[in-house]
């Protein structure tokens, strides 16, 4: 290249060598299936499998009804209004999985499901979108994740999930890559508590920021042009939305460090930081019954729920919402102790045991106010030790975590955080430690008790050895048949007309 255009153009091209975003960008365009190990590509056909399960579930629920009569059905013609109504169906019962970092199947699954329904893909490519999706929008997510938003409340996950999702099935070339995640990022959904936990507007939240996403795609194919350096800029998204900006992340072991292979899958209606207790009482619930026989309310002095700062912040930020059976399901999804009295009188915890007419069932009520919670501090120090939700972010934090977790958690947090090690090499040990011991007294004198160090269905050792199963079992809990599941282990193998009729199925429309 020769004349004044040249410094211009190298100049661009130096800037991108160093732009995470635009790195991250290209190697998306750039990944074939057949890059990925299989390790990967089998834990992404559990994960859309479990969020195919989420989106069942929250179809045929009355709010989730409500959506789809405001949305559109899946699989309409309006592919990105199909988008939208199967990331906002899967979303609004906490039975969305989690990952390090981000709740990402919502838009990373529910997009990829409408493009490659309406493109005629294959299963092969279908995957292919699903990781690019998982891995797009965990990094960007990761990097924020030591900030004002986590979980579900962190919108900006399914901006990049959306692009990431519709750009992979489209096979779009690495510039339109760069702008679309550059555009979407560029006006951030920035989340209200109020409106998270109390009413429907929740409801529209991830299908917001999932047209926001897909617009971004609509702009970059028009031709419009996104700042490349949106993400790490002192005017940029971090400098907004990250208390400590870990803008390395988005880069960091590409190709090696698959954060698909961080996923946690759902099993119960909650967020995360309930899901060990209400593993324990279940578990309790039959311990009782074979030693207790037909205990009651009555019976029990107190039932202590001991867990981490984790599960006690989000507690704490569901209590101003709680008014028993009248509490708006955002909190109490949020508040162990309707849960777990919950999971104690009936044995399980799905989500019709939130609304009427379990909801107003008394007994569960007065066993709910019976309910202790309990800071154990040697489940925090595990809490921080692992790698989701937050454990690797205060690696790659370094000399930064303390201030973080002193202004998260104060003081006592910060103290009793292990010194960070360094971040992981890769994620094939991945595990995410949200332990809970739930002690039920009774007022005889005899106590029962159990405790689970990684909830079912969350990332561990565990988890990585029966994936399939699990989900499989989450699928068939939400009503999926059986011929999905006999097809399932040859996802990677669907023709077009084979894929489209098994995500029909799998849907149920």
């Amino acid at each position: 290249m020769t004349g004044r255009g040249a410094p211009a153009a190298a100049r661009a091209d130096r800037a991108r060598a160093v732009e995470p975003l635009s790195r991250l960008a290209d190697w998306a365009a750039e990944l074939h299936l057949s890059d990925v190990p299989d390790r990967v590509v089998d834990f992404a056909a559990s994960h859309i499998l479990s969020q195919l399960a989420a989106i069942r579930t929250g179809a045929r629920q009355e709010d989730g009804r409500r959506l789809v009569r405001a949305l559109g059905a899946p699989f309409g013609a309006d592919t990105a209004q199909s988008a939208r109504v199967l990331a906002g169906v899967g979303a609004w019962l906490n039975l969305d999985d989690t990952a390090y970092a981000g709740h990402l199947g919502p838009s990373t699954v529910g997009v990829p499901l409408a493009y490659a329904h309406a493109l005629g893909a294959s299963g092969a490519d279908l995957l292919r979108a699903v990781i690019l999706a998982d891995e797009c929008a965990a990094r960007v997510t990761a990097a924020a994740t030591l900030g004002p938003f986590r979980g579900q409340t962190a919108l900006h996950t399914h901006l990049i999930g959306a692009v990431a999702g519709r750009l992979a099935c489209e096979r779009a070339p690495a510039q339109v890559w760069r702008d679309a995640l550059a555009l979407a990022l560029s006006a951030p959904p920035w989340t209200l508590w109020r409106a998270f936990v109390a009413g429907d507007a929740r409801m529209l939240h991830v299908p917001l920021a999932v047209r926001a996403g897909l617009d971004a795609c609509d702009a970059a194919m028009g031709g419009l042009h996104g700042a490349a350096d949106i993400v790490e800029h002192p005017d940029g998204f971090l400098a907004a939305f990250a208390t400590v900006p870990l803008p390395e992340v988005l880069t960091l072991g590409l190709g090696r460090r698959w954060h698909t292979e961080t996923l946690s899958f759902k099993l119960h209606p909650g967020g995360p930081g309930i899901d060990a207790a209400v593993d324990c009482a279940i578990d309790l619930h039959a311990d009782l019954a074979a030693e207790a026989g037909s205990w009651t309310v009555a019976d029990v002095r107190e039932v202590v729920v001991e867990g981490s700062v984790y599960t006690l912040f989000a507690a704490r930020k569901a209590l101003p919402y709680l008014d028993g059976p009248r509490s708006p399901i955002g909190a109490l999804v949020l508040d162990p102790p309707y849960p777990v009295a919950t999971a104690l009188l009936t044995g399980g915890l799905t989500i019709e045991d939130f609304t009427a007419p379990a909801l107003e069932d008394s007994e569960r009520w007065l066993l709910a106010a019976r309910v202790r919670l309990v800071h154990d501090v040697a489940m925090t120090r595990e809490l921080l030790a692992g790698d989701a939700p937050f454990g690797e972010a205060l690696r790659q934090a370094g000399a930064a975590g303390p201030a973080w977790l002193t202004k998260f958690g104060g003081p006592e947090l910060a103290a009793a955080a292990a010194p960070p090690g360094p971040p992981a090499e890769d994620f094939t040990e991945a595990v995410k430690p949200t332990p809970a011991r739930v002690r039920v007294c009774l007022r005889d004198g005899r106590e029962f008790v159990r405790e689970l160090r990684v909830p079912r269905g969350g990332i561990g050792p565990d988890l990585r050895a029966g994936h399939q199963e699990t989900v499989a079992a989450k699928f068939r809990a939400a009503g999926g048949p059986a011929s999905v599941l006999r097809l399932w282990p040859k996802l990677a193998e669907a023709d077009p007309i084979e894929l489209r009729a098994l995500l029909e199925e799998a849907v149920g429309v």
